[in-house]
């Protein structure tokens, strides 16, 4: 009986679902992506609907052989890239390239799971679809986008301002937000603002803090230390009365999962990682670590996204 055949990105990811999946199933990497627009072209056709020309990745043709004869042995060819645009701009072109030229075997599935547990792998296996190419042609579009600025600017950029540097999708605009935020920030007029704090001694602690908020049901505004010091002495004799209390149960929720932008940040104000190794450390824990007599076990949900959601069995083990 002809096994079927699994392709994920990297050997981390097939060892993890491998363990899952069992004997009827051969579980190979493809080590990212495939398929990529050539480095010495812009290989994008503006007069053509901005159509792409994209080109086997040099030194992948080797592994697209190994994978295309491994396919054709199989009984079905499922594609378990991340779930994400990339992960299905992968999966696309993998089919492309695995898919008979005259039709036929063998069948070629999607699969997709946020977390690389038992049941998440076995439910998707069982509601496998195909490719989805809206999330396609999102990926392309990003690509097609950093092509044409890169391509387009970066010279403009070498010729006008010093050689070297590089124009981005993100990194261009991100960069004149930051050039309109520094100059509001140079163009502000400093005003000096005091406030005052009161802190009280009753018969009984705790000391009451407070604050001036109003004087005569206006507003306070104080612009300098002379009129601080005489709204001051003025406070320090004066007689205080608490004219209401209000008793109010407050309640906290726990802080959301993590999403993208949130791990990123913790993980820069707390342990001082770079976006770069924090995706890095949290793509090896979805993928699979060793852990014990486990073995290879995803220990956290897919890590870019936008979603706060957990699964319904991760709230059960909870």
């Amino acid at each position: 009986m002809a096994k079927s055949l699994v392709i994920v990105e990297s050997p981390a990811k097939a060892k993890t679902i491998g363990k899952y999946l069992g004997k009827n199933f051969t579980v190979k990497a493809s080590l990212g992506h495939v398929k990529d627009l050539p480095k010495n072209d812009i290989a994008v056709d503006v007069e053509n609907n901005f159509r792409p020309s994209y080109v086997v990745i040099e030194g992948k043709k080797k592994l697209i052989d190994e994978l295309r004869k491994a396919a054709k042995d199989s009984e079905s060819v499922f594609l378990a890239a991340d779930p994400d645009r990339e992960g299905e701009a992968i999966c696309y072109h993998l089919q492309e390239e695995l898919q008979p030229k005259r039709g036929g075997s063998p069948a070629i599935y999607r699969v997709t799971f946020n977390e690389i547990t038992a049941n998440a792998v076995r439910k998707a296996f069982e509601h496998p679809r195909a490719v989805d190419t809206n999330l396609v042609d999102a990926q392309q579009a990003r690509r097609v986008l950093d092509r044409l600025v890169g391509y387009k600017i970066s010279p403009l950029l070498w010729d006008k301002v010093r050689r070297g540097l590089s124009a981005g999708r993100v990194q261009t605009v991100a960069l004149r937000l930051i050039v309109d935020r520094e100059r509001e920030i140079r163009a502000f007029v400093k005003q000096e603002y005091w406030s005052i704090d009161i802190h009280l001694n009753a018969k009984k602690p705790p000391v009451l803090k407070t604050a001036l908020a109003k004087r005569n049901g206006e507003n306070v505004e104080i612009g300098g230390q002379a009129a601080a010091e005489t709204i001051v002495s003025a406070l320090e004799g004066a007689q205080y009365i608490v004219k209401s209390v209000a008793t109010r149960e407050k309640r906290r929720n726990p802080v959301p999962p993590f999403i993208t932008s949130t791990l990123q940040q913790e993980s820069a104000r707390k342990l001082r990682f770079s976006v770069k190794r924090t995706m890095m450390l949290a793509q090896r824990l979805y993928e699979g670590v060793e852990v014990g007599s486990e073995g290879a076990v995803g220990l956290i949900t897919y890590m870019r996204t936008d979603s706060t959601r957990v699964s319904n069995d991760a709230l059960a083990e909870a």
